[in-house]
């Protein structure tokens, strides 16, 4: 029986079989490119839209804080409103009274003396006159401690004045401090000019 020749045979299948594997590797390589690129668009996709989504929430955080911030102010400025509003309505209530405490100033006045400067710091009023004697000052003391709407009179200064002339009275200038007695309307009226002035204080600061 003759022999037959197979060398040729499986060279060639060998062949063939290599150019399968190294087609299968070569696909494997490319479908796994493909699929890594696919892999980092879709996450680069991912991180854009979330990145989208959060300078959206940003600038929505960033609108609602400015409205925050409107409502605070506008708070504030109702605060402040129905504050003044108070303290104008104590004032009101107490108008009757601070005429009522300037006629007993006036009326408390002697003859021989009269004022030239009256400043008022919460419930202390600082008073500046002439008199015609140191007698006519303390008379003047006496009548405003004697009154309800007056205590604790007290005098600073009192000196000869610069306009005395020849054949003249010389008189003598005066500065004392005396105390309000306020009701209760004043005294709250008071309390919440005073609760103002601190708050406006600590504001500037």
């Amino acid at each position: 029986m003759a022999g037959l020749n197979l060398l040729p045979w499986r060279a060639k299948e060998r062949e063939q079989k290599k150019k399968q594997f190294f087609a299968m590797v070569g696909g494997v390589a490319i479908a796994s490119v493909v699929g890594v690129f696919g892999w980092h668009l879709y996450m680069q996709h991912l991180v854009t839209t979330q990145i989208e989504r959060n300078q959206t929430l940003e600038q929505e955080i960033t609108f609602l804080d400015k409205r925050i911030e409107e409502i605070k102010n506008l708070e504030g400025m109702r605060t402040a409103l129905l504050e003044r509003m108070k303290i104008i309505e104590n004032l009101q209530s107490t108008r009757p009274s601070i005429v009522h405490l300037f006629d007993e100033m006036v009326n408390a006045l002697p003859k021989g003396l009269y004022l030239v400067h009256l400043q008022q710091e919460g419930t202390a009023l600082h008073l500046q006159g002439k008199a015609e004697s140191y007698a006519r000052v303390s008379s003047y003391m006496n009548r405003l401690d004697a009154s309800s709407w007056f205590s604790s009179s007290n005098l600073n200064v009192i000196s000869n004045s610069n306009g005395g002339k020849d054949g003249q009275l010389q008189l003598r200038d005066f500065k004392l401090d005396v105390n309000q007695l306020l009701t209760e309307g004043e005294d709250a009226a008071n309390k919440d000019g005073n609760t103002k002035n601190k708050a406006e204080q600590g504001a500037r600061k």
